[in-house]
């Protein structure tokens, strides 16, 4: 199976071509320490609004889900259970 020329060009443009194992390991962790010098923290307040969305976001989940359960629950009662939507019957 023979190289693309494209990705030839592309690899040799980025002097990666030619680079052993460390090389391309060295090459790799410096892009990493390039693109963690870029993250940045978030302030206390907006910190806290995050968290906030994503509580109520897990809330709402939780509320659909159990409704879903709730009702799914009903039916399959009425299906296989005889007509009962109670457990205790």
């Amino acid at each position: 199976m023979t190289e693309n020329p494209t990705d030839a060009a592309s690899h040799e443009s980025r002097g990666e071509r030619g680079k052993g194992v460390f090389g391309r390991l060295t090459q790799f962790l410096r892009e990493v320490i390039l693109e963690l010098r870029k993250v940045v923290t978030p302030t206390r307040k907006e910190l806290l609004n995050f968290t906030g969305v994503v509580l109520a976001f897990v809330v709402i989940v939780m509320a659909l889900i159990t409704g879903l359960d709730f009702v799914i629950g009903i039916v399959t009662g009425f299906v296989f259970g005889g007509g009962s939507w109670t457990s205790g019957n």
